[in-house]
């Protein structure tokens, strides 16, 4: 078991790294972030202004139940058959800000705010929100187990992608 700063320090690492491998569109490593069973969620927000809860019966932005999926939609990305957001993806930056980490049954559960920077055709957009990520432990560092991201932009100005969150 970690200390807290330790825990936060490695958390913190993990999320920059996770960032740096999007921005620099490194697909492979950013895949192999995800565990095989990783689920990838990014929920709608209802008529209520409260974010979707279960993403088998209501709208979901994104939603993946498996790495199988994010693989599929680099794929997608990477021979340019998927819909306009990734024919040429964006040039992104994303910034990362660790808010909270703590270690539960072997697992550790993080929340972290967000907000990524994206540049295309003359256009910048900017996304922000938080994610909530389930990590278990890999080696001397962590696997995303789950991802659950909530994008608190009221319009998408174009459609969302998994490197634009």
């Amino acid at each position: 078991m970690l200390t807290q700063p330790e825990l936060w320090n490695s958390v913190s690492r993990f999320l920059g790294r996770e960032s740096l491998y999007l921005d620099t569109k490194n697909w492979d490593a950013w895949l192999d972030l995800y565990t095989e069973d990783a689920v990838y969620w990014v929920p709608a927000w209802d008529d209520d202004g409260a974010p979707t809860t279960d993403p088998q019966r209501e709208i979901s932005l994104i939603y993946y139940a498996s790495r199988g999926g994010l693989e599929d939609r680099i794929y997608r990305i990477r021979t340019g058959r998927s819909a306009s957001a990734s024919d040429a993806p964006a040039r992104t930056c994303h910034l990362v800000q660790l808010l909270h980490a703590e270690e539960k049954e072997g697992r550790v559960h993080a929340r972290a705010n967000w907000t990524v920077h994206s540049s295309k055709e003359g256009a910048t957009i900017t996304y922000y929100g938080w994610s909530e990520y389930e990590l278990i432990p890999r080696g001397d560092g962590w696997r995303i187990a789950r991802r659950t991201a909530y994008v608190l932009n009221d319009t998408a100005e174009t459609v969302l992608d998994v490197y634009m969150i």
